[in-house]
């Protein structure tokens, strides 16, 4: 209350300095002629004529009728001179007519408020928070005062108004300690939804966050992600930015450059903006800000001959009138944005074509109208201030016609819809409150507002409660004082003419559910630079399926690089932001776009394993044929000398040996896996059993020539069959044993090499596995050792030495397969092994039992006894 008080005694003074500094802060009326209407009065006072209407409850009106203005130098020792509005705008005259209009329709209906009438103050803001700050002060005084002393808020129920949010901010202010309620018809921040710091304001324009999101769907949907931002200097732009930077920060698109336009225009500042949008590879500007700044900001951009640029609009100057010249079609042809929703003012055209200087003769603003319009004047006397002298006398009694878009664009009105609107919701409002039933009304012990009496919170209360329909459109505002959110999708497109047209292509209802909310007709638009497509516009092309998209360090989520996905891993769509593994059994096709079954790979019968099965069927048959021979000489000196049933021995053992290689070849089975080094252990412990007896028994047959060594009694056949059988069953016990505990079996290995899955037997005791090694090694190394042992002993067939290279080939063969073993991928570890059981299986054979055929097939001459045991 003491701020109220203290505001209430300052605020004459204030007003009465701010008013007089302004020359033009009223829509300005003549005292009407004969044949205006009785309602409207002159005011006269010191700082400027106004369309006043007196009734029963006064609302206000604040319009930019003006967009530019020439601040005086203030001087606290004398009267300031008075604020020089310019640059008259025919649109926001027209949304004063409408309020006019709306309020005459709403008195000369008898349904609403009860026989009471509405009147109306209307004020210039001249687009400018300073000067609209000096409308809100003049409003809230009475127009009969010439001189104003005190607060009349009682008298002024409600305004409709301003404009641009940065004015709305300011006039909310000033009339909020009063509990005046305001309705907005075009400002949209977001900021203004604030009820903490705008309890009485009101609007009938969806809240900019509806269009931040709106924007954010179709800059994705029509696949734009690379964008720059441009916005005004005000509240309006700051908070759309934000709100727009907050929606896109959960999509894939980014800002490229954020510019602001000066509220106080500067060329310099302008066309630094213009060199960023020309240099950078965004495409795409959006831009907040309002018509009046982006007047003089597109005029030197059309000076600059920037073309290839789409540009996506706010609503606060999609609809510009001012923009459709045909010489504006080259640089915003296909522009796209969001406009607020369009309806019909039935009587609206007819009502404007009333307005003429013969009507108001003495009216400055219809005169700036006819200016504008017609470029004359149309009498020197009525001339104002800011009218040219120089321009033509006309009569005043021109036509109106369609040409005067920015005057006379009934067809489909928004912003002019929003006021009539706005008139109509405190119309309603007023006539529910007026409608009040003693005992069931809203306020204290349930009572009714005085219709002698109303105070602007009273009227408030039903303002936030008002829904009605207007030209099939729902009226209502939510807590919030926010209207349904609900935006046209407005194209730019050259019309017959050669002039711009607004084309509607889709619509925003921000009342559907989510995701469905943009509806858009893609084949309707036509496209800024005349493409056939949605220009492209993005900082990195899209990442073809098969790579992913890789982020550059410092540079936003946009700016990437394509790396391909890596072995085993696929991306099957477009701009992948990483790259799926393949199932286990599955790998990566070459372009690593989808998934494939691995490939198999075991030792197959393919060239390989046919080569090493021809070999060891080879090996096999030969060592077979060498038995034969062998028993078919077996009554020879070279046969019998050399221990026949040991070498017969020896010869089933290798036949065994390079039969066992067979069952390396194939896809491994738990029989195979089991089969594999078991068999090929035993039967080559077989063979060196059977030739550590036979070394044995050489060395023991040249030694006991010696007297009284009777060492072949111990080496008989017996004891020969005995050793053999001994050192066959050690490892026969270590391989059941590894049966019992660890058998090997098949196994499906991927780890070794990712693209393929390898067929293998695992050994399942690797301890088993390298026992069974290291046994065979020891037989082999205790032969060699003996053979070596033996090599000088007299005789010409010494079988020593062939004992001694065989065991030499031998170990080394298997010394070999360690590494060859261990680093061999895949199926050539299993033909390594394979390998390395042929080619000792073939060393055996050659160095043991060549030299004894060559001497029973080609020279058998030396087959003799005599022969063998040197002797002439």
């Amino acid at each position: 209350m003491t701020l109220l008080l203290v505001w209430c005694l300052l605020s004459p003074c204030l007003v009465s300095f701010l008013i007089q500094t302004s020359a033009s802060p009223l829509l300005p009326t003549a005292s009407p002629p004969a044949s205006a209407p009785a309602s409207v009065c002159s005011l006269q006072n010191d700082f400027a004529p106004g369309f006043v209407a007196e009734g029963d409850y006064v609302i206000g009106g604040i319009f930019p009728l003006h967009y530019n203005q020439e601040m005086p130098d203030i001087n606290y020792t004398y009267k300031p001179a008075a604020v020089k509005c310019n640059g008259f705008d025919p649109r926001a005259f027209r949304w004063a007519q409408t309020l006019r209009l709306a309020v005459e329709q709403i008195n000369q209906n008898q349904e609403f408020l009860r026989n009471h009438t509405l009147g109306y103050k209307i004020f210039d803001s001249c687009a400018y928070p300073l000067t609209g700050q000096r409308a809100a002060l003049a409003v809230l005084n009475s127009p009969s005062q010439a001189q104003p002393s005190t607060c009349s808020e009682a008298s002024l129920l409600a305004v409709v108004g301003e404009s641009g949010s940065a004015q709305s901010i300011v006039v909310s202010g000033i009339l909020e300690p009063f509990r005046i309620p305001m309705i907005s018809y075009f400002s949209s921040c977001a900021c203004l939804s604030d009820r903490r710091k705008y309890p009485t304001f009101f609007r009938v324009i969806p809240n900019d966050d509806y269009q931040v999101k709106a924007m954010a769907q179709l800059l994705v949907r029509l696949g734009w992600r690379w964008v720059g931002v441009v916005r005004g200097d005000h509240a309006y732009g700051r908070f759309a930015l934000q709100g727009l930077l907050r929606e896109l920060s959960s999509t894939e698109v980014c800002v490229a450059y954020q510019e602001m336009i000066p509220l106080l225009y500067d060329r310099d500042k302008a066309l630094e903006i213009m060199q960023v949008m020309r240099t950078s590879r965004a495409r795409v500007v959006v831009v907040f800000s309002a018509e009046g700044e982006m007047t003089p900001f597109l005029r030197d951009y059309m000076e600059q001959n920037i073309t290839g640029i789409q540009w996506v609009a706010s609503e606060a100057w999609v609809t510009a009138s001012v923009f459709t010249g045909s010489e504006y079609y080259p640089y915003l042809g296909g522009t796209i944005g969001f406009g607020i929703r369009q309806g019909s003012i039935p009587g609206l055209e007819g009502y404007l074509r009333e307005v003429n200087p013969q009507r108001y003769p003495s009216n400055p603003l219809v005169t700036e109208l006819w200016e504008a319009l017609y470029g004359c004047t149309p009498s020197p006397s009525s001339s104002t201030p800011s009218s040219s002298s120089s321009l033509p006398l006309c009569t005043g009694q021109e036509v109106l016609l369609e040409q005067h878009s920015a005057y006379m664009n009934t067809s489909s009105p928004r912003v002019a819809y929003n006021v009539y609107k706005a008139v109509y919701a405190i119309a309603h409002s007023l006539h529910n409150l007026l409608s009040c039933q003693p005992g069931a009304g809203p306020f204290l012990n349930q009572s009714c507002a005085l219709s002698g009496n109303i105070h602007p919170w009273q009227l408030q209360h039903y303002l936030q409660e008002v829904a009605f329909s207007i030209s099939s459109q729902q009226v209502n505002f939510d807590l919030k004082g926010d209207s349904i959110p609900y935006y046209d999708i407005i194209n730019w497109q050259r019309g017959s003419d050669g002039k711009i047209e607004f084309v509607n292509v889709g619509l925003f209802d921000g009342t559907k559910d989510s995701g469905k909310e943009l509806v858009i007709q893609e084949e309707a638009i036509v496209w800024a630079g005349h493409q056939s497509q949605a220009m492209v516009s993005v900082c990195s092309s899209s990442c073809a399926p098969g790579s992913r998209k890789a982020v550059r360090h410092g540079e936003p989520l946009c700016c990437f690089d394509c790396v391909p996905c890596d072995s085993g891993k696929i991306s099957n769509q477009t701009d992948s932001i990483e790259c799926t593994v393949c199932p286990e059994d599955f790998w990566s096709n070459d372009d690593g776009t989808r998934c494939i079954p691995k490939t198999v790979e075991f030792l197959s019968h393919d060239a390989m394993g046919l080569s090493l099965t021809v070999i060891a069927v080879a090996g096999a048959c030969l060592t077979i044929a060498v038995l034969g021979v062998f028993l078919h000489n077996r009554n020879t000196p070279i046969v019998r000398i050399n221990n026949s049933e040991l070498s017969y021995f020896i010869l089933i053992s290798l036949t065994l040996c390079f039969l066992c290689a067979l069952v390396f070849v194939g896809e491994p089975t738990t029989w195979s896996c089991m089969l594999r080094h078991t068999a090929f252990s035993i039967t080559f412990s077989l063979c060196i059993s059977c030739i550590l007896g036979k070394t044995l028994v050489v060395l023991a047959a040249f030694t006991s020539t010696r007297p009284g060594n009777n060492i072949m009694r111990w080496l008989g056949p017996r004891q020969q069959r005995v050793i053999i059988f001994s050192c066959t069953l050690v490892q026969v016990i270590i391989c059941t044993a590894w049966l019992t505990d660890a058998p090997p079996f098949p196994s499906r290995n991927s780890q070794h090499q990712s693209s393929k899955i390898i067929l293998e037997c695992s050994v399942g005791s690797s301890l088993a596995f390298w026992c069974v090694l290291g046994y065979i090694s020891l037989l082999a190394c205790l032969c060699f050792v003996l053979a070596f042992l033996a090599r000088k002993l007299p005789g010409n067939f010494n079988e020593a030495k062939f004992i001694t290279f065989s065991m030499l080939i031998f170990c080394a063969v298997w010394v070999s397969f360690i590494p060859a073993y261990v680093s061999s991928p895949g199926k050539y570890a299993d033909a390594v092994e394979t390998f390395a059981i042929l080619a000792s299986s073939y060393g055996l054979l050659f160095c043991l039992f060549a030299p004894k055929c060559f001497i029973i097939l080609l020279r058998p001459e030396q087959n003799t006894k005599q022969h063998l045991m040197g002797k002439k």
